[in-house]
């Protein structure tokens, strides 16, 4: 063995020993899928990565995605041993560590930097949050398409500001995972050549041989995907990896699969454990037999001998810091070059929206007829398309019904062809196409995907990652109710509603009216720590009179006072949401007609109210006014928190029926006279 091997196989098992270390310190955790890739990891970082360790947030590094979460102490060892630095929420660099040996040492410990899956925003480095299996090489195609839009929309003669690679490790459950097949069909339909997953091939999961569950040809598959494939037989073989991705390097229309067979052993030779493997500590007198093969010392913890940072430094550090200094000193020549695209670059960057990025916004008059939610947003979407160069977007094959397409001179689609387009096809893929805007986010681009109210069901592990990143992106949902009418209860959103909003840091906005509709994307496109669903209408709602009712902007609050008794003394207050406003608003002029003094509240958020003051909370829904009913075509499920035990809740208890929707109304209760009683039988309750 030479000195360079010597110091290879140095690196590989500080990473193996870092691993083993933290596992048995937190008596928690996975160390045999870091041991096993340990070798993959180190290749891939200090021979290939485009990455600076002082700088993890240049704009053109290529991304590293660790799928396999569970495999976590892999990128902990990874980010301590390169020092990547540690970057502020303003984006200032921090002089220290953003891994700290000490956090290794407290590895799934509270507040640490080395949470038990690797997650965005706690630790820099870590370009997004994984561990449900599968959504890391989703995300991947989202970061992998951002690239090759900003390199279409940037990049001009002289001035390449875009280049960068995606790399993603995954493993059995990954490929078993439905999302990372909707992934790579699409990736490999857009010939994302600046793709390249790293598939452990291990043959292992918690309950055994993957014989057990899965026995397809998976490079078959790939290869059908329009995928390149590499198979590399040995994990510990450098030579073969570094093949590998240079294989994938000179590879110019089609993203790369590179297939590594490894094999989980410690202690004696070839000994395998599928538990320990994948969820258990190894224990102390394992750990020590493992080490004395590895020739470390069998008592040493958490040791990192000191020639392992120093090859670092001058390999991906080297590399990563040269880079970097390049491209930033041609972005200097880049803003005297073509200073428009270099502002909308630095602003994307830091998630500043343009000047005047609203000044397009149409103002819809009163009308009682009215229009419908997806229609009012199609057109604000536009005109705010127009003058925010990097919003981009589109739906799981729905467009001509969530109405999303940028429909603009210039807008043109996004294709294998045509990079530059901001009209997205996701195709029938709903959970994908949830992961992809979100690398689409972490890329700093602002998303936005569509689809059916009901299929938000498809993307809800991908939009729970979002919330949880807390990343800002859009999903436009629409077909909001039964209001979809004869298509059915399969089609029609009951529990949606209820189960979004119980999502943490998930704003969810259900505008009554073309107003309203317009006060929801000026809050969304505002928002930059978190994702936000809009519910939109199929059936036209009528543009309400602002002139005599409030303004829409109430929505900036979440629910706002819309009709109001004389004095704003109510003795009734009629609670909602969407096209069941207009409803509430009927019913209030015939209450108010017969002398009943109510109050109609519009809340299309209920997450941005709970954030107001409790001083506005109560100027709205007074707590002395117990007389309340709430009206939504959708599931019951946390009206009372603001009707209380005694108020009346008009709202779905079951699924929904086919029928025309004047029928569907009359059936379920949706009715002018059915409010009117729910809101008189409240007063006299209240007076009794």
């Amino acid at each position: 063995m030479t000195d360079a091997e010597r110091l290879d196989l140095t690196c590989i098992n500080t990473i193996r020993t870092l691993s083993m270390d933290a596992v048995q310190a937190a008596n928690s955790g996975h160390p045999g899928t870091p041991m096993a890739m340990a070798p993959v990891a180190y290749c891939l970082w200090n021979r290939m990565l485009r990455f600076d360790p002082g700088d993890p947030i240049w704009p053109n590094r290529d991304r590293f995605v660790l799928s396999i979460g569970h495999a976590s102490m892999l990128i902990y060892s990874l980010l301590h041993l390169c020092g990547v630095k540690a970057v502020s929420d303003d984006y200032e660099r921090l002089d220290r560590l953003a891994v700290p040996l000490d956090d290794i040492k407290r590895f799934r410990q509270l507040d640490g930097k080395c949470p038990g899956h690797p997650e965005y925003r706690w630790t820099s480095g870590i370009e997004t949050t994984t561990g449900p299996l599968g959504q890391g090489v989703a995300t991947s195609v989202g970061m992998a398409i951002a690239e090759r839009w900003m390199a279409a929309s940037f990049n001009r003669p002289g001035f390449e500001m875009f280049n960068y690679d995606v790399y993603a490790i995954c493993g059995d459950g990954c490929m078993m995972e439905g999302v990372s097949g909707e992934a790579a069909s699409l990736a490999g339909h857009l010939k994302l050549s600046n793709l390249c997953w790293v598939y452990d091939n291990n043959k292992i999961t918690i309950e055994g041989k993957t014989s057990l569950a899965f026995s397809e040809d998976v490079a078959a598959r790939f290869v059908a995907y329009g995928w390149n494939v590499v198979h590399v037989d040995d994990a510990n073989d450098l030579a073969a990896l570094q093949r590998a991705f240079k294989t994938f390097k000179a590879t110019a229309d089609r993203p790369t699969l590179i297939i590594v067979d490894s094999h989980i052993a410690w202690g004696a030779p070839n000994k395998q454990d599928t538990h320990a493997a994948h969820g258990e500590p190894l224990g102390e007198e394992e750990i020590k037999l493992t080490k004395r093969n590895y020739g470390w010392p069998e008592d040493a913890k958490f040791l990192v001998p000191e020639e392992v940072p120093k090859h670092f430094q001058e390999g991906i550090g080297k590399r990563g810091r040269a880079l970097s200094e390049t491209w930033r000193k041609r972005f200097e020549d880049y803003k005297a070059a073509h200073p428009d695209l270099a502002d909308q670059l630095s602003r994307m960057q830091r998630r500043q929206l343009p000047d005047g990025w609203d000044k397009e916004i149409p103002v819809f008059p009163a009308d009682a007829k009215g229009l419908a939610g997806r229609d009012a947003s199609a057109k604000v979407l536009n005109a705010i398309a127009r003058s925010v160069p990097w919003l981009i977007g589109g739906s799981a094959d729905l467009a001509p019904s969530t109405k999303t397409r940028l429909t603009f001179d210039g807008a043109g689609d996004f294709t294998a062809e045509n990079y530059a387009g901001r009209n997205f096809h996701f195709g029938i893929r709903e959970h994908a196409m949830g992961a992809i805007l979100s690398g689409l986010a972490l890329s700093k681009i602002r998303s936005y995907g569509s689809g059916f109210l009901i299929f938000s069901d498809y993307s809800r592990p991908a939009l729970r990652l979002a919330a949880l990143m807390e990343i800002p992106l859009a999903y436009i949902f629409t077909h909001d109710s039964i209001g979809v009418g004869e298509d059915g209860p399969t089609h029609q959103p009951i529990e949606q509603l209820a189960s979004l909003r119980a999502i943490p840091g998930l704003v969810v906005l259900r505008p009554g009216d073309a107003g309203e509709v317009v006060e929801a994307w000026r809050l969304i496109m505002q928002m930059n720590h978190g994702p936000a669903i809009l519910a939109l209408s199929r059936q036209a709602l009528p543009t309400l009179d602002r002139t005599t009712y409030a303004p829409a902007s109430g929505l900036q609050k979440g629910a706002y006072v819309l009709a109001d008794a004389p004095g704003g003394k109510p003795d009734v207050m009629l609670l909602a949401t969407g096209s069941e406003v207009a409803l509430c608003i009927e019913a209030y002029e015939k209450l108010k007609a017969e002398g009943i003094k109510a109050r109609v509240v519009s809340m299309p958020s209920w997450e941005i109210f709970e954030h107001q003051p409790r001083e506005y909370r109560d100027s709205v829904l007074p707590p002395q006014v117990t007389a309340r009913v709430s009206v939504e075509q959708a599931s019951t499920f946390g009206w009372t928190r603001y009707v209380g035990l005694t108020g009346c809740t008009i709202g779905m208890t079951t699924f929904g029926a086919s029928a025309p929707l004047k029928d569907l109304l009359k059936k379920f209760g949706f009715t002018v006279e059915n409010v009117i009683a729910a809101a008189k039988e409240q007063v006299k309750t209240a007076r009794t």
